[in-house]
């Protein structure tokens, strides 16, 4: 039965590998936007900006080792590479490694519907790691929906999946929705 799974899981992984490849060739680096590259802009047109190289990626995504992948209104998704560097003393991916690419996507889903001057920050994050993850495992994608897209609250959903279809955690959250400055 594994040898019929596998073979998906590989075609799965050569697919995820070549959008990142993509993505990092045209990528502005990392950083963060200015004002005057944000006026104007849908969250959603934020987000695409990113993908299109018009806009830097965020720095937590160096220092963790993952990246946008893709942004639609209401989804967005997320990759990873797990690696040692990510590692708590016990040999496997820290639980904040998780939380962190989970935050990203489930913040960004949010992000995704906002429209132009509005903003959001996490009111509650919540995460269930359902198995541990180490760099055996070589990319992960965190893709989260919008669950709820108020005009002061918004929530989304994330699951976190390995190219063979296998969830290593799922997630929740609730963000305030604000004007921006």
């Amino acid at each position: 039965m594994a040898a019929e799974t596998e073979p998906g899981a590989e075609a799965v992984l050569a697919r995820w590998q070549a959008r990142e490849a993509e993505l990092r060739a045209r990528m502005a680096g990392y950083g963060i936007a200015t004002r005057e590259q944000l006026a104007g802009k849908s969250g959603l047109q934020f987000l695409q900006g990113m993908l299109v190289g018009e806009l830097p990626g965020a720095p937590i995504a160096r220092t963790l080792d993952f990246i946008l992948v893709e942004a639609d209104a209401g989804r967005v998704a997320f990759q990873g590479r797990p690696g040692a560097a990510h590692y708590n003393p016990m040999g496997s991916v820290h639980g904040g490694w998780f939380a962190t690419l989970l935050d990203s996507a489930l913040g960004c889903a949010v992000q995704s519907v906002l429209p132009a001057g509005k903003g959001f920050t996490t009111a509650e994050l919540k995460v269930n790691i359902v198995r541990p993850l180490t760099d055996k495992v070589p990319l992960v994608r965190a893709e989260a929906t919008i669950i709820h897209a108020g005009n002061r609250m918004a929530t989304s959903e994330a699951r976190l999946t390995g190219p063979d279809g296998k969830l290593y955690a799922h997630g929740s959250t609730t963000c305030f929705v604000f004007e921006l400055p």
